[in-house]
């Protein structure tokens, strides 16, 4: 499969904005609450079909075609990843006062074993820590978790008799209601559910879907429940209920219009999910942004208010919500701190926010 890639030069990679589905992508893989949702979710699904959809998984490298196809693309995306601070990287050695040092980790909420695998150095290091920071204590137990948004159905349903077929075409709820059978999941089980919801399922490709179905844990799961194992102390950075309102907080419009344009783009999917993760692995977090702008699904999308919301409730709010919370356990030295990769980066990503607090982060990969 490929990906259609327009012609851009310097100027128009930096000024585009990219789809809100390409966006969306940003929440799936950085947002604890909707994976262990998902989790609890896929109990809906049809085993044998999530099982047979799991071979389907592929995708290819674009960044790699790129290079040879379009290399002025390629070095404006080199060159834009060069300006974000702290680009490079997903283990940083986090230090202050004579401490014990503390280590910070930029996650993915995937089960793909490479990702669990973590980084040279992490494993070492998270045997060292005393305390253990994840986004979400509560992501230990799917009951627990289910319960807690279960609370609030605002977040995940439709409460006033509306659905999401009433929100699409007739040809989008089509191809909305194939793709969720190819995940083995009815639409008439989901049709009360949030867009945002349904984005989930769309988003991910079908082997991650499998992985959570059969109940294999995400990185940040199970470095919450190794923590509880080896008797650490485990510390919660949000609440799922906080994670969840963020997301409800955009607007509506954003999260239709992100579902739409996944139905649309079908398996390119795959291929941007599979750039993603290679260069998770190569740790060149930076990359990931100007990439995703270098992918144009539509046009119309430039220039989007749904962007600016996105950027300052999803990711730059929940910086300094992380960065302010795990200050006082920094603060004690011995801490494996992980949160979502892409919250690394930047000038109000975490590690700026906590240099600015006093401690120094040093680059360990």
């Amino acid at each position: 499969m490929t990906v259609l890639l327009r012609p851009q030069g310097l100027t128009a990679l930096l000024m585009g904005r990219f789809g809100n589905a390409l966006l969306w992508l940003f929440a799936a893989l950085h947002l604890a609450a909707l994976s262990i949702l998902l989790m609890t979710l896929l109990t809906l699904s049809d085993a044998n079909a999530a099982e047979q959809q799991a071979d389907a998984c592929g995708g290819s490298d674009i960044l790699v075609a790129m290079q040879k196809t379009d290399p002025q693309a390629y070095a404006a995306i080199l060159a834009e990843a060069s300006k974000i601070p702290n680009g490079e990287g997903t283990l940083w050695k986090i230090e202050k006062d004579g401490k014990d040092p503390s280590w910070l980790l930029g996650t993915m909420h995937l089960a793909d074993p490479r990702v669990v695998d973590m980084p040279k150095g992490a494993k070492e290091a998270f045997a060292k820590a005393k305390t253990v920071i994840v986004e979400s204590d509560e992501i230990t137990s799917e009951k627990k978790a289910g319960a807690s948004l279960l609370a609030r159905p605002d977040l995940t349903m439709f409460v006033d008799g509306k659905s999401i077929t009433d929100m699409l075409s007739k040809d989008d709820v089509a191809k909305l209601e194939t793709g969720l059978k190819e995940r083995g999941i009815p639409l008439n089980a989901v049709i009360k559910m949030k867009p945002w919801i349904l984005s989930s399922f769309v988003a991910l490709p079908a082997c991650e879907l499998a992985r959570k179905a059969e109940g294999a844990e995400f990185l940040d799961m199970k470095l919450a429940n190794d923590a509880l194992k080896e008797g650490k102390q485990l510390v919660g950075l949000e609440t799922l209920v906080e994670q969840m309102s963020a997301l409800s907080d955009l607007p509506m419009t954003f999260h239709v219009q992100s579902l739409i344009e996944m139905l649309r783009m079908g398996d390119r999917m795959q291929d941007i999910m599979a750039t993603m993760i290679d260069l998770y692995l190569k740790g060149e977090i930076g990359m990931i942004t100007p990439m995703m702008k270098s992918i144009d699904p539509d046009e119309n999308n430039k220039g989007d208010d749904g962007y600016a919301a996105f950027e300052q409730r999803l990711i730059t709010d929940r910086n300094h919500v992380m960065a302010d919370r795990a200050e006082s356990h920094l603060d004690q030295g011995g801490v494996f701190m992980a949160v979502g990769a892409l919250h690394l980066p930047g000038n109000e990503g975490v590690i700026e926010l906590l240099r600015k607090k006093g401690f120094t982060l040093t680059r360990v990969n």
